[in-house]
């Protein structure tokens, strides 16, 4: 069994070289050659489908259930505000700086970690599938759902999804839906009274959607959210616009499906309403499961989450958690206090102890 130490000391230097290596979402090439070959050197069997990794425990049984270890090796694009290189990784007073470094790179290497402590046990009472996979930023179909989708990829029972969250336990966490609202009214001459003002028409809509409450409250997650985020008409000065349209993000809970949430508000406005995706669904695992109950019996807190992640793709239950802080995510000189790598290793070797 490889040591704690050694461990840390790979998982380390994985990070640093992912780092090195651009990888925006459907750009992730590099990074997944570097994970593929850090395994390989191992001798892991790598299977490979776009620029998603993933790999099976040695001694796998068809007999036992599957437990899924997923995180992401895109990020976003580096903004202006970086005073250090994005793709250097820098190490200075107790941190690793660097692009990904904190979302979701720390959680992918010490996820790998695990994997690599646990990759030889022939007495798992579970097989442990890794998935490194593209594409989490922009929630595309290039990603962790194109692997589950696929014949060839292991149906899993319940999964750990590694993202920043101070190794808390996420145990549920808000879908998305993106919904275009489009209202329609009439042109006319600005200076006659004449014609249907799609905005006055849009601007009633977005005050009902504002007073607009959702019956069914989570204990976990909260009221569903609807915000409008945008809003366009009109062309010129003295024309009154027919159309109008605007831009509703919907934060759901797990009491909901997309699609009663869109019935819901098509029913309080005036507007067509056409979603962008209902892929993103909400999730929520039993508070019996478990691996939540590990989680309490090591002392971790569970909450319900507002942020996105791959968890709205998985159709089994699963649970979100990983070292960084979701705070340092997207954000300049964006960081990993290194013992963060090292608890983030230790703990998800103990939640998989039961």
């Amino acid at each position: 069994m490889i040591s704690s130490e050694a461990l840390f000391l790979e998982a380390k230097a994985l990070l640093c070289a992912l780092i090195a290596c651009p990888s925006l979402s459907k750009e992730e090439d590099g990074t997944a050659r570097i994970i593929e070959e850090f395994l390989n050197a191992k001798n892991i069997k790598t299977q490979r489908s776009g620029h998603n990794i993933w790999a099976k425990n040695l001694h796998f049984d068809e007999n036992k259930p599957n437990v899924l270890l997923n995180s992401h090796h895109d990020t976003v694009k580096a903004n202006d505000s970086w005073t250090e290189n994005p793709f250097t990784a820098t190490e200075k007073e107790g941190k690793i700086i660097g692009l990904g470094s904190n979302d979701a790179g720390a959680s992918l290497v010490c996820l790998i970690a695990t994997f690599c402590h646990f990759y030889a046990k022939s007495d798992l009472p579970f097989n442990l599938i890794l998935a490194a996979t593209a594409e989490e930023e922009i929630s595309g179909k290039g990603g962790i759902e194109s692997l589950i989708g696929s014949d060839d990829f292991p149906s899993i029972s319940w999964g750990i999804v590694g993202e920043p969250t101070d190794c808390q336990v996420a145990i549920a966490e808000k879908g998305l839906m993106v919904i275009d609202a489009t209202c329609t009214g009439k042109a006319g001459h600005a200076a006659r009274n004449e014609g249907i003002n799609a905005i006055d028409i849009a601007v009633s809509d977005i005050q009902k959607i504002n007073q607009h409450s959702f019956a069914r409250v989570s204990d976990v997650l909260g009221p569903v959210k609807t915000t409008v985020t945008v809003i366009q008409a009109g062309k010129q000065h003295n024309v009154v616009p027919d159309t109008c349209t605007y831009t509703i993000d919907c934060r759901v809970n797990e009491l909901y499906s997309l699609a009663e949430i869109l019935e819901e508000l098509q029913g309080i406005v005036e507007a067509n309403l056409v979603p962008r995706s209902m892929r993103l669904q909400s999730s929520r695992i039993d508070s019996q499961h478990p691996v939540v109950l590990a989680a309490k019996k090591l002392g971790l807190e569970t909450f319900g989450s507002p942020t996105l992640s791959d968890q709205a793709l998985l159709p089994c239950p699963s649970i979100k958690m990983g070292p960084g802080h979701s705070g340092r995510s997207h954000t300049a000189d964006e960081f990993i206090y290194v013992d963060e790598l090292k608890q983030g290793i230790d703990l998800y070797i103990q939640l998989l102890t039961f």
